[in-house]
């Protein structure tokens, strides 16, 4: 195992203050390993195989990602968008969809094993109708194995997410919401392109909560024009006021070529935040949730209460095999990584000849374990040394030791060590500048594990657009 400890963009500087400095900028929105592309030719074979052979394990988790891929707006920042919500369009989107999950459902792989959580996300899929909403939740709940407390989320946006919707969907079979708001600042909103003003957004949340019939928890994003700390600071404040039952804090990733970077360049907004600054907002972040008591669940998720497990998140960084559903959709299944085409026409066509609708696929490699186990503990904000040496052989934690000593040496981790080497009692706990700079060092470490340290891998997971994690927390999206 190879590394250089006096690469900078490895180990990071050498500084009073890590959590600012520690690196120029977040490596990628998202940490992955190698993966190799399989031809177009044999994406159909290869898919045919896979979901016609039972998963290697009955027992290992899986989930299902559904994507909507409408906005009737796109927000400044995104890079998600594909359709404006048409009526029509949507209406003939929906009949496909349904069409592929009572497809995808009745396959062999589908049905080996139930699935522990569902993503409905997009996209906005709080666009869709009251009815299309209660309609799909209930063909996935009557198509599909799913464990008897099986968590199933809509993403969405608050404006027009009213009574009539929000009951469609419980009775469906929603029992947990996650909701963009992003900021709850007017202006701030506004100038993002989100709907809505601080009232009208704390209001709407606070009755969806009275109904006391499901989580709620909120996405707000860090870094955005306008956002002062003051208003930071205030952003928290009202998650607090909202009653909400768990919320992700999400640095915002400049991306060129989105709305937002035009309108800084043209003048009609002022810069977003920069990365000192943004670290700043996290650690007020940290700060705040613990003075607040709020329960941690990943280095940037929190819940109020025990009801939000947030269960899709964690099993998404791990080898959990996602099956994905619509267009945009992403996921892996007995081996196959695969991307659906977001094209709406070619979509519905391969859906109505029963063709998988992939434009994109690769193989699993062997040691996917490994990076799975890297991502996962980094985003616990902890790296357990018998957890990594199972997956990746004894005596990795071990042979790492020079490297995690520097990232120690330059405040991003602890390094703690009990025993013997062989009795694997070490753990690399990320400090909370290390916690900031989390995806830059579980992507240093991946490479290092396989080999491609220094080097410009063809292709990491980190870079497939949907299904290894949620609509817009999946990997190239600038809310990461």
């Amino acid at each position: 195992m190879k590394f250089d400890l006096h690469n900078v963009e490895l180990v990071g500087q050498q500084t009073p203050d890590p959590l600012r400095f520690a690196f120029q900028r977040k490596k990628s929105p998202h940490a992955g390993g190698m993966m190799h592309a399989v031809k177009g030719e044999e994406i159909q074979t290869s898919l045919e195989k896979a979901h016609a052979l039972k998963p290697q394990s009955a027992l290992a988790p899986r989930c299902l990602y559904i994507h909507i891929p409408f906005c009737r707006v796109r927000c400044t920042y995104c890079n998600f968008f594909q359709y404006a919500s048409s009526k029509s369009l949507i209406e003939s989107y929906v009949e496909a969809l349904r069409e592929e999950i009572r497809w995808k459902a009745s396959q062999i792989w589908t049905q080996a094993a139930p699935f522990q959580a569902v993503y409905i996300g997009g996209g906005t899929p709080t666009d869709l109708s009251a009815d299309q909403i209660r309609t799909i939740v209930s063909d996935i709940r009557s198509q599909f194995p799913l464990t008897p407390d099986c968590e199933i989320t809509l993403e969405g946006r608050i404006n027009r997410f009213g009574p009539e919707k929000f009951e469609a969907a419980l009775e469906g079979g929603v029992n947990r919401f996650s909701f963009g708001v992003q900021s709850f600042n007017t202006a701030v909103r506004k100038s993002a392109k989100r709907f809505d003003e601080r009232e009208e957004v704390l209001k709407t949340i606070q009755n969806l909560v009275s109904y006391n019939a499901a989580p709620i928890v909120l996405d707000l994003l860090y870094g955005l024009p306008h956002q002062t700390l003051d208003i930071w600071q205030q952003d928290l404040e009202d998650y607090l006021e909202s009653g909400a039952h768990g919320v992700d804090l999400y640095q915002l990733i400049e991306m060129q070529g989105l709305p937002m970077a035009k309108m800084v360049e043209q003048g009609k907004l002022p810069h977003p935040a920069d990365t000192q600054m943004k670290a700043t907002m996290f650690e007020m972040g940290v700060k705040f949730m613990a003075k607040h008591h709020q329960k941690r669940l990943s280095v940037n998720h929190w819940a109020s209460d025990n009801r939000e497990r947030s269960i899709y998140n964690s099993l998404a960084k791990t080898t959990a095999e996602i099956m994905p559903l619509g267009a945009g959709a992403g996921g892996n299944v007995n081996g196959c990584q695969m991307m659906q085409t977001r094209d709406m026409d070619t979509y519905i066509s391969a859906i109505t000849d029963k063709r998988y609708p992939v434009m994109m696929m690769t193989m699993a490699p062997a040691n996917r374990a490994v990076s799975a186990e890297v991502k996962c503990g980094f985003d616990a904000g902890v790296l357990a040394q018998h957890k990594l040496d199972r997956v990746a052989g004894a005596g990795t934690f071990a042979a790492l030791t020079p490297l995690f000593e520097t990232w120690e040496r330059n405040g991003l981790v602890y390094l703690e060590r009990s025993g013997s080497d062989l009795e694997g009692r070490g753990y690399l706990t990320l400090t909370v500048a290390g916690q900031f700079w989390g995806v830059t060092l579980a992507q240093n470490l991946i490479e290092v594990l396989q080999g491609t340290s220094g080097q410009t891998p063809p292709m990491r997971e980190g870079g497939m657009p949907s299904g290894m994690m949620p609509s817009k927390k999946m990997p190239v999206s600038m809310a990461s």
